[in-house]
């Protein structure tokens, strides 16, 4: 049912509790929007409507950030670090499922939740921490991306960094064709990253038992293995696929009854757990094939330094020196895949925290140029600087600064998904509450234990003079302190009271639509959002199918 206020140039939408005739209201009734339609009928095949937003989603677990800490994993601790793999992919698949539970039950993607949440200060400096995290995932898949071409057809680093902007073109000639198309590609990209790391394992012929042993042993020895292991938990879990997961699924027109917002909540964590799955065994491909080959007893002393400090450069290198030229190709095939479909995501991401923060609204061609260009502005630098050893240095830093902007992310998804007031009869349950909150916890612990000592050793060991010491000392703690304080405002601060469309009595129902000028869409998705992604027409699952 539409509603709309006397002066109001677009038409409102809601749903009166109790009276069947609304109760499946669509959430957006435009025809010139490509969504696909889930039937309104209980049925397992209605899973095939929903699959795809994972797919993209799980793109962001298998990136180039994440084969360069897999690499550098393998090659120093063989299989000893499989098991923060395991531990990670798991996490993800709860918390990823919160982002999607977000987007279906309330309409709204996780920036738009913030922007309407968070005062305008606040909101700022979340958006600046957004942005940020998007970059520094992006800056992994430009040098990824680089190192391919380099790998495939001997192209200079820097000139391939300048190259991958042409992904932004790829981007938008896909735009077109609506997201099922583009969902295609993506899983397409992912059977291929597959299928190169899977041949690689028959290359590199790695010891089943030990790659057991550590996927289920828990060891963390020593310092540089607390620094892999939080590289690998920053490449594993992103803040910036909570937004984007949180807005892709809106892509799918569900019928807005309890019964249906239950069903498409139950089939994308099932969707998202095939699509984290294959992005597991991948990664855990990564780390066996590093493994194996870095502690083969039949390496030479050149290959033995590669594997001391272990890139994505380097690694084709060394897979070409000891498994042969077609494992090296393997890999740069991997690679290049892996680099492009995650531009794509990474783009997209950027794309709906700037709409959903800012309530910006550009021209597409326009925001996929300026999201682009924050990553290969640093990604050229730093190739024409440092060389390949500087881009693979660069990699790692990225996936440290994601590891601490998790909590500015992760928080509100926390906060968001455990309020009534947002999520009604979709609220977490206890159970859940609990667990994602001792997830959150446990990661954002780490993150500061590290960094504590980090910094710490850094003074200890740093030639500067007392008096600079000191100085850097109050700095660095000063920062440490303002990182705690804002974590804390996120936990401590009570969530705005914004009552949920399903949730509505029978009573608000009716006042609301007596007075439909005080109608909110809050829980609508907007037209800007769902229009970033999905252009011409409406189609039903027979068209998918």
């Amino acid at each position: 049912m539409a509603a709309g206020g006397p002066n109001s140039g677009q038409p409102q939408f809601f749903s009166r509790a109790g009276d069947e005739s609304f109760s499946h209201a669509p959430l957006i009734e435009n025809t010139e929007t490509d969504q696909i339609v889930v039937p309104d009928k209980k049925s397992w095949k209605n899973l095939f409507a929903y699959m795809g937003p994972g797919f993209l989603v799980s793109i962001a677990y298998i990136d180039p950030g994440n084969f360069e800490t897999d690499l550098q994993s393998g090659a120093q601790y063989k299989y000893e670090l499989l098991w923060i793999i395991l531990l990670a992919s798991c996490a993800a698949l709860v918390i990823q499922s919160l982002a999607a539970n977000l987007g279906v039950v309330t309409g709204k993607h996780l920036a738009e939740h913030c922007k309407a949440e968070y005062p305008k200060v606040q909101n700022f400096i979340l958006w600046i921490l957004a942005e940020i995290a998007i970059v520094a995932c992006d800056i992994p898949e430009v040098i990824g991306t680089a190192f391919a071409l380099n790998m495939l057809f001997s192209i200079p680093i820097w000139c391939g960094v300048l190259l991958t902007g042409l992904s932004t073109l790829l981007l938008l000639a896909l735009q077109q064709y609506g997201i099922r198309k583009l969902e295609f590609l993506i899983a397409f990209l992912v059977l291929t990253i597959a299928i190169c790391f899977f041949l690689e394992l028959g290359y590199a012929q790695p010891d089943v038992g030990e790659i057991f042993y550590g996927l289920f042993v828990p060891q963390l020895k020593g310092s540089g293995a607390t620094g892999l292991a939080i590289s690998l938990l920053g490449a594993m879990v992103m803040p910036h696929n909570l937004f984007l997961h949180s807005a892709l699924v809106l892509s799918r027109k569900i019928p807005r009854s309890i019964p249906g917002i239950k069903e498409a909540c139950r089939f994308y964590m099932i969707e998202s757990g095939f699509a984290l799955l294959v992005a597991f065994f991948i990664n855990v491909a990564v780390i066996s094939v590093s493994g194996a080959v870095c502690n083969s007893p039949d390496l030479n002393k050149e290959d033995q330094m590669s594997c001391s400090d272990l890139d994505l450069n380097e690694a084709s290198f060394l897979l070409r020196n000891v498994l042969g030229k077609w494992s090296s190709k393997l890999f740069a095939i991997a690679l290049l895949a892996s680099g492009q479909s995650s531009t794509i995501t990474g783009t997209y991401a950027g794309q709906y925290v700037m709409q959903g923060f800012l309530d910006l609204k550009l021209m597409p061609w326009i925001r996929n140029f300026l999201t682009r260009s924050l990553a290969i502005v640093p990604s050229l630098i730093v190739a024409i600087i440092g060389g390949p050893s500087g881009a693979g240095k660069l990699i790692i830093i990225s996936s440290m600064i994601l590891s601490f902007e998790l909590p500015f992310a992760l928080i509100p998804l926390l906060k968001f998904t455990s309020s009534e007031t947002k999520m009604g009869p979709h609220v977490n349950s206890l159970a859940i509450t609990i667990l994602t909150w001792i997830i959150g916890f446990l990661i954002m612990a780490i993150n500061i234990y590290y960094l504590i000592t980090r910094f710490v050793h850094v003074l200890i060991h740093s030639d500067l003079q007392l008096a600079a010491v000191i100085f850097i000392g109050i700095l660095g703690f000063s920062g440490m302190a303002l990182y705690l304080a804002g974590i804390a405002y996120l936990v401590l601060r009570k969530t705005k009271e914004m009552t949920h469309l399903l949730a509505l009595t029978t009573e608000e129902s009716e006042r609301l639509s007596i007075e439909p000028s005080k109608t909110s869409a809050y829980n609508l998705p907007s037209e800007e959002t769902v229009s970033m992604q999905l252009p011409q027409r409406i189609r039903t699952t027979n068209d998918v199918n």
